[in-house]
Order: C-alpha cells, then sequence, then structure tokens
C-alpha cells in the first residue's frame, strides 16, 4: 500500500507539516488537499488589506503553489476531502464531480476553523459580510471603492480570486454606515478599517466591553479610544437580526427593538473548528469542540493528527486541553508533527493563550489566565493588580502611559497571567510575560529579570517589571 503523508488543508498547519516533513524525510510522498484556491495565507492581515494599508491579497501569501512545487509538496488545489476511512487508511476526495480515493500511511487534519454568524438572523443578506478568508476581504474591499475606480486587477488575487464576487460588489454604490456585530479582534480592526474609508461606524457587543479575554483595564481603554476615534458604540446590546426588504442589508436590529439603517453589516460573534468531516470516524473531540490531541499532536486513531485552528492544545500554566485558533500555535503545531511524520518525534509545544490587538492607536496584548473565575476552576487563587507607567524615559519624547495587570496565584507566587494597553509599543511587551509564563516564574522571579533600559526604548523599570514588583508587595 502507498505510504504517502497526508494533509487535508493547505493553510499554515498543513503547509507547514508538509514543508518539515520533507525536509525530514526527503523521499516521503506528501500530498496536501486544499478544498479552496486560496493557500498558505494570512488571516490576521486581512483587515489592514480591507483598510488599504496592504496593497494587494497575494501580498499575504507566504507560500504560493509554485514555490510549495518547488518544496517537492503535491499540492491539489480545488480538492475536497468529504469522507476519512481511518480503517482503510483513505480519504475520499471531490474534484470537479469526480470522486476519488486517496490512501494515506499518516494523516494531518488541518481543516481550521469557519466564521460563525448564526444565530443572527439576516446574516446571508447581501452586503453581510464575515471575515475569515481572502475572498471575504476582497468583497468587502470591492464595495468600499466607487464603482468608476474599481478595477478586480487592483486587488491583485491572482487566480485564486473568486472575481465574480469582488465585481459584483465593485459595481456598487459604497456603503456610508456599516453595523459591526462582535467588539473581538475582527470587530476591533474592523472598526479603524471602515473608518479609513469615512464610514460611519457602529460597533456592537453584548457584554460591556469590548476585546473579551483581555480583562478590564484592557477594555476600558479601549472603549474610551474607539468613542474617541468616531465609532457609535452599542455595548451591552445584543443583535437580533439583520433586515432587509430586496435583499441587501438596510437595517440592524437589537433587542431593544431599536432599528439603526445601515448600508453594510459584519458579522464577527466567533469561529467554530471544522470538524464534520470527522463524524463517525474514531477521532475524538475535546470539551472545547476541537480535536483533542496529545503533546505529539496525535488524535485517538492511529497514525491521524491533527493541529491548527481544528485542534485543542494544552495549555502552559493549567496543563489542561484548550482552544488556541491562532496563526503561530497552528504553524508550530504543524511544523512539530511534520518532524514527527519525517521520523524525528518533536511535542507540538504548549500555548499560553497569547494574543495582541490593534485598536485604531491603542496595542493590546495578554496571556495567561487573567479571568479570575477561570483560575479558580484551575485551582488556583488569584490576585491581580494593575499599574499604568511610562513605555520610555519620562524625558524622552514620545513616552506613553502602558497599562500592565499581572495575575498570580496567592499561595505560590507562580505568575498566572498578564494584559497589557498603551500606544506606544505595548503589544509587544507581553511576550516578557509569556514567556515567564513558559518558565513557570514566580512574580518575585519576573520583578528579578534583566530587561534591557535606555531611554528610546524603555525606563530603567519596564512597565512590567513595575507591575511585578507592586503585585509582588501584595503577595508579600
Amino acid at each position: 500500500m502507498p505510504d504517502p503523508f497526508v494533509a487535508i488543508g493547505g493553510d499554515a498547519a498543513g503547509l507547514s507539516a508538509a514543508s518539515k516533513c520533507l525536509r525530514t524525510d526527503p523521499d516521503r510522498d506528501v500530498i496536501v488537499l486544499e478544498k479552496g484556491s486560496w493557500v498558505s495565507y494570512a488571516h490576521c492581515g486581512t483587515p489592514y488589506f480591507v483598510k488599504g494599508e496592504v496593497e494587494h491579497l497575494t501580498d499575504l501569501l507566504s507560500l504560493s503553489p509554485a514555490e510549495a512545487a518547488e518544496r517537492g509538496i503535491d499540492l491539489r488545489r480545488d480538492h475536497e476531502v468529504v469522507a476519512v476511512d481511518t480503517d482503510a487508511r483513505t480519504v475520499t476526495v471531490e474534484r470537479d464531480g469526480e470522486t476519488i480515493e486517496q490512501p494515506y500511511g499518516d494523516l494531518l487534519v488541518a481543516t481550521g476553523a469557519r466564521a460563525v454568524s448564526a444565530p443572527i438572523e439576516g446574516s446571508s443578506l447581501d452586503g453581510v459580510f464575515t471575515l475569515h478568508g481572502l475572498d471575504h476581504a476582497a468583497a468587502i474591499r470591492s464595495y468600499l471603492t466607487p464603482p468608476d475606480e474599481f478595477a478586480v486587477a487592483d486587488l491583485g488575487g491572482g487566480d485564486a480570486l473568486d472575481e465574480a464576487v469582488a465585481e459584483r460588489y465593485g459595481a456598487m454604490h459604497p456603503p456610508e454606515t456599516v453595523a459591526i456585530v462582535g467588539a473581538g479582534y475582527v470587530g476591533v480592526e474592523m472598526a479603524e478599517a471602515f473608518a479609513a474609508w469615512d464610514l460611519d461606524v457602529h460597533l456592537f457587543q453584548r457584554s460591556e466591553r469590548p476585546v473579551p479575554g483581555f480583562g478590564d483595564a484592557v477594555g476600558d481603554a479601549v472603549t474610551e479610544h474607539l468613542r474617541e476615534s468616531g465609532v457609535t458604540l452599542h455595548f451591552g446590546e445584543e443583535v437580533d437580526r439583520l433586515d432587509g426588504d430586496a435583499g441587501h442589508v438596510d437595517r440592524v436590529v437589537p433587542a431593544s427593538g431599536a432599528e439603526l439603517p445601515v448600508d453594510a453589516a459584519l458579522v464577527g460573534i466567533g469561529i467554530r473548528p471544522n470538524t464534520d468531516l470527522l463524524v463517525g470516524t474514531p477521532v475524538e473531540l475535546g470539551e472545547s469542540g476541537a480535536v483533542a490531541t496529545d503533546e505529539y499532536g496525535r488524535t485517538s486513531a492511529e497514525r491521524v493528527y491533527a493541529a491548527g485552528d481544528v485542534a485543542e492544545m494544552h495549555h502552559t500554566v493549567t496543563g489542561e486541553p484548550t482552544w488556541n485558533p491562532l496563526g503561530l500555535p497552528a504553524n508550530r503545531a504543524g511544523r512539530a508533527i511534520g518532524s514527527t511524520v519525517g521520523g524525528d518525534p518533536t511535542p507540538v509545544g504548549r500555548v499560553a493563550g497569547t494574543a495582541m490587538v490593534k485598536a485604531f492607536d491603542l496595542e493590546c496584548g495578554r496571556t495567561g489566565l487573567i479571568d479570575h473565575d477561570r483560575a479558580r476552576e484551575a485551582g488556583f487563587d488569584p490576585v491581580s493588580e494593575t499599574v499604568t507607567a511610562g513605555s520610555r524615559s519620562g524625558y524622552y519624547p514620545g513616552a506613553a502611559e502602558t497599562t500592565v495587570t499581572l495575575t498570580a496565584d496567592r499561595d505560590t507566587g507562580r505568575l498566572l497571567g498578564g494584559s497589557i494597553v498603551g500606544a506606544d509599543r505595548a503589544a509587544v511587551r507581553i511576550d516578557t510575560v509569556a514567556t515567564a509564563l513558559g518558565g513557570e516564574l514566580t512574580v518575585a522571579e519576573l520583578e528579578r529579570q534583566d530587561l534591557g533600559y535606555a531611554p528610546p526604548f524603555s525606563p530603567v523599570w519596564d512597565p512590567v517589571l513595575v507591575a511585578a514588583k507592586v503585585l509582588n508587595g501584595t503577595l508579600e
């Protein structure tokens, strides 16, 4: 029987695994099956393409089909896997009306996740978008461009672009008012993108703060800055439905019943792992709904791995399975699995939930456990402190207030997590906290770290060290 390594999904995890497997075992047959036309692209860059800071869609590609072929990867675009048979070790593939059975020796499920629009009624109306793919981004930017200035070639999509959808929206009169449903990563970043096109932007969030998971201090700072940036906020307000009398969205109807006339809407209320393909197989799912995996990315089915947004990993602080659908864990896990399949067993590593988001001029970061309820569920007794300190020496131009929250376990002093917000290189400072979590440092040990100092970059006491000093005083 043929023994190829087959990856389902041609984005971060799938192509990272394929590339690393071939470097580890150059004689292995490696096949990547991608149901769409786009491969290896930067999801997180799409708001900046819509805004116009990224000129072409192809600028967001990490690895082109031609480059994949040069590496020896048998990349098959527009090949949809519709079934997996773990007993026969085959996958069923549909392509242009044909069905084929593809054998595998080792299989990687890297099917990613999909944007959620339900249960919001009216999400299928024209002018209502999600942002989970380059064709989505192209449709939105096409709609924002005046028809007399629109040319599909300007999108720079190459042969993968769904030109029909882009051209249809490019022929429409641009919107003037847009509603964004959901104030997470996508919602906040797209508020900035729409504002750059001079739209009247309304942001709805059913909780009282944006960027859930980043903590109260970050949420409060982002709320104030969004208002200052001209975004109309509808926090604590849930959207019931989107309406449109002629097949195109023209109003938002929140639970309060106060309708808002709009020309466009973006639904950014979350994503879900693409696990439908595994129904009926022995591949087990975790509590999150994503695929359960071990430290090497192995699933409960023999010689079947999972990585990326479809899979769970283990948490740095708790050691328990968690779902962390972000780019670095996907790339890292895919690379590790490729190495393992190639003959060099490599752990996929753990995740702390480290994330960053930009809200106009504010930079936000978070990592680890900062929510006290979650920390208690994990068996800790959490204590937090929040400080505000300068980003550079006070006498050096460009300094800005930087707010840091750190959380620790009262009994052991172990650092559990942190968040940060500010306008001057704030987000990247969260990497110091994430590294401390990986090393299982106590707050006292973090306080004693020898961080760099020079007036243009940081005060003598970096804001993270100031927060550690204050929190350690509370613990003592």
